[in-house]
């Protein structure tokens, strides 16, 4: 199994020769990117995909592996239960087992008022015919045997599935590149070239391409490549820390998640353990741009977000990271191939106290694995997906706010057809570029 986690450490696995020219160009070997150049392959597009670092080697390999249809915004969920039929399908194109199990997703209540919460959230997956029910405190009980704690009861929905991510999105780039999709790693896109106003291709570390068409899916470095080209986008990226537990037995059968911890059993005998609700976000001259888009969020939520005040050197929002460089040197997608933070280690013991207390019964365990990820979030919890109109030819995939592996191969499905010109399938209004300067009012997606 590829060591996790992923990193620079890790052994390339895709290294193509650069093309003088593509039909498009994707930027970003996460799961967006990885799913988006799949599709525009076998649509019969000449697409590459290039990725600074690793395939996966961010967030998209250090997520819970959730693939879930609970809990999602309204307007993200025809989107996400077309994503599990994806899922479905690819699991049985690829070469290697990713650990796609359907074991459902359930969220417990402490009390009637998130009862009535979660109430509110069911006709969202009765109109997309999604098979969430509430639990009572008796069925929770027997879903979640020898737990040490009472509930007032739970959302659950049976279809929700899992997966292992840093095996998973690995195994998609394998199916893209079957598909005729040429991908390289450790090969950072500088800059796009542009020509009358609108792209001609892209400069890279190892030459241009020319191209017409450029897909931006950097995740958490996005905000940072558009700012280069003049472009401001409020993403903030915040750090979220994430363990893995030595081999215990099944407890549950899907991720479970309350307001202290998440947890779902994985396909190598542990447990993926996360904090519920709890994220840091290292302050820059970005983050300090964009709060003011962020307060109604942050109202919400006061104390879901830990503020610290710098970030290591080399992140995306660090205070000594370039905002403008040229194609013709090295650019900070450069100097740090993958974003590999540390874990918060407090997290990490309180974890594991944590998990000990709901289930008492079970045998002795250590934590043997710690990591953490940096998550691409927006103001309003949802994505941008979208043509970026100051950048004719540029489409943007991004701010998944830690929903995007999941969600990921209808994503970038959507992105396929988008940069093609056909029609996308959805309503994508909701996640349209310039909802963040055209006075539409902050709504939030649902805080479940």
């Amino acid at each position: 199994m590829t060591p996790f986690p992923i990193s620079e450490q890790t052994s390339v696995r895709f290294s193509d020769p650069l093309p003088a020219e593509a039909d498009v160009v994707v930027i970003g070997g996460g799961v967006i990117g990885v799913c988006t150049a799949l599709f525009l392959a076998r649509a019969g597009q000449s697409v590459v995909l290039l990725e600074k670092g690793r395939i996966a080697g961010e967030q998209s390999s250090r997520n819970w592996g959730w693939i879930r249809q609970q809990g999602r915004d309204p307007d993200e969920l025809p989107i996400m239960v077309e994503a599990n039929q994806h899922w479905r399908n690819l699991a049985t194109q690829t070469n290697r087992d990713i650990g796609l199990t359907q074991g459902g997703v359930t969220y417990l209540a402490d009390n009637d008022a998130q009862m009535a919460r979660y109430a509110d959230w069911l006709p969202v997956a009765q109109a997309q015919g999604v098979d969430t029910r509430l639990l009572t405190a008796a069925e929770t009980r027997a879903l979640l045997p020898g737990t040490g704690k009472s509930y007032a009861g739970a959302l659950h929905t049976a279809s929700d599935m899992r997966a292992e991510p840093w095996v998973a999105v690995p195994a998609l780039a394998e199916i893209a590149a079957r598909a005729g999709a040429q991908i390289r790693e450790g090969c950072a896109v500088r800059c796009l070239d542009l020509a009358a106003g609108r792209v001609a291709g892209v400069v890279t570390e190892a030459g241009r391409i020319a191209t017409s068409e450029v897909v931006l899916a950097g995740g958490a470095w996005s905000s940072l490549f558009l700012r280069n080209h003049g472009i401001a986008l409020p993403q903030l990226s915040v750090r979220a820390t994430v363990a893995k537990t030595t081999d215990l037995p099944a407890v549950a059968g899907g991720g479970v998640a309350d307001n202290r911890i998440a947890f779902r059993h994985r396909a190598d005998g542990g447990y993926t353990l996360a904090p519920g609700g709890f994220h840091e976000l290292f302050l820059g001259w970005d983050a300090l741009r964009a709060l003011p888009k962020f307060l109604t969020q942050l109202r919400a939520d006061p104390f879901g977000t830990r503020f610290l005040p710098t970030a290591p050197e080399g992140y995306p929002d660090a205070w000594g990271t370039a905002r403008r460089w040229s194609g013709d040197a090295p650019s900070p997608f450069e100097n740090q191939r993958v974003l590999n933070p540390r874990p918060n280690t407090a997290k990490v013991r309180d974890l594991k106290r944590k998990f000990v207390m709901l289930f008492p019964q079970l045998p002795h365990f250590d934590i043997s694995h710690a990591w953490a990820g940096m998550i691409d979030t927006m103001p309003d919890v949802v994505p941008v997906v979208d043509r970026v109109s100051a950048l004719p030819g540029l489409t943007l995939g991004t701010g998944m706010s830690g929903h995007g592996f999941g969600i990921g191969p209808a994503m970038g499905r959507i992105l396929a057809d988008m940069v093609m010109g056909n029609p996308t399938g959805h309503d994508l209004t909701r996640f349209r570029f310039n909802r963040f300067t055209d006075g539409t009012p902050m709504r939030l997606g649902p805080a479940l």
